[in-house]
């Protein structure tokens, strides 16, 4: 039975992966927190906080495989005084210790889930992203992700453990918090949003395909020493992701046809130049690699993911 230690097991994309692989034959998931509470999954190790001081060993021990889902997530409005420095720390510090530990104990792969923000932040007027392109991040957190990249890049080449690299774009799906939460709940207003002339192109990942990308990684040979860009496969404009959104929720879509210029200059009076580029720039991936080397096709539709995301965000709001 393969041993498969998980960390970020409370967070978003952890307990899709945790849930999901309960249905996976021939697997033990270890859970690793931070700290133990009564919400913590069965059978979780705490090791404190992440960083380049952490002890993984008792963790780490008897492992086969290492899915690295836990970060320092990115946050719009950072106030701390050195964003760089607290996102290294928890990011490349911490996510190289375990790398380092793992290495150490035998482990044969570490699975990491980086950001499509190492590619950089649009492809408006550029070929989509791919894993052969230049990385080009533009934030402290998408250096972060970077730097944490080349680590393990050098780590596997040293030790020989393999190592597997997923960027996936915005993921969303049930308990969907940030950015996404927000449209869904401007979305249930019912109000006219002034969206319909962007004409934009955006790549998205339902949490279920990224999670069964993720579990294909832990198996598949050809994934050895690779880096893989994953997605729905259905790139969308945020009209269109508002009209799904929106028929999801039994409402009519009500888009009004404000100019993209009246937009950008409002991002610029209002110093958020950079939150409307993403509302209105395009972000695709070219997930052929993907496809090909695993084998993988998305098993969720967009439709599907959608309707699941806004089916939860609804029961939500019954049991507040």
């Amino acid at each position: 039975m393969a041993r498969i230690l998980l960390t970020g097991s409370t967070g978003f994309v952890g307990t899709a992966l945790l849930a999901a692989f309960k249905n996976v034959t021939g697997v033990q998931v270890v859970p690793v927190v931070r700290h133990a509470s009564a919400s913590t999954p069965e059978g979780s190790i705490a090791v404190g906080n992440m960083d380049g001081t952490t002890d993984y060993s008792a963790a780490i021990q008897g492992i086969d495989v290492v899915v690295h889902a836990a970060a320092r997530a990115h946050i719009m409005r950072d106030e701390v005084a050195d964003p760089l420095a607290e996102y290294r720390k928890v990011n490349v510090e911490g996510t190289l210790k375990l790398a380092q530990d793992a290495a150490a104990a035998g482990v044969k792969r570490f699975i990491y889930i980086s950001s499509i923000k190492v590619n950089g932040e649009s492809t408006t007027g550029h070929d989509p992203f791919s894993a052969t392109h230049p990385p080009a991040p533009q934030d402290p957190y998408g250096l972060s992700k970077q730097e944490a990249e080349d680590g393990l890049r050098q780590l596997a080449v040293d030790t020989g453990m393999e190592v597997v690299i997923i960027r996936p774009p915005l993921v969303y799906g049930p308990g969907v918090k940030a950015n996404f939460l927000s449209l869904l709940k401007v979305s249930d207003t019912g109000l006219p949003l002034p969206f319909a002339r962007i004409k934009n192109v955006r790549s998205l990942v339902y949490v279920g395909n990224l999670v069964d990308c993720i579990i294909r990684c832990t198996q598949h040979p050809a994934a050895a020493n690779q880096t893989f860009l994953v997605s729905d496969g259905e790139d969308v404009s945020l009209p269109e992701l508002v009209k799904h959104i929106r028929t999801a929720l039994g409402r009519p879509a009500r888009l009004l046809p404000v100019p993209v210029g009246l937009f950008k200059l409002a991002g610029a009076l209002t110093g958020k130049q950079s939150v409307v580029d993403r509302l209105v720039g395009d972000l695709q991936v070219d997930t052929t690699n993907t496809r090909e080397l695993l084998g993988w096709t998305p098993p969720f539709t967009l439709e599907q993911g959608l309707q699941a995301t806004v089916a939860e965000y609804k029961q939500s709001i019954l049991t507040k």
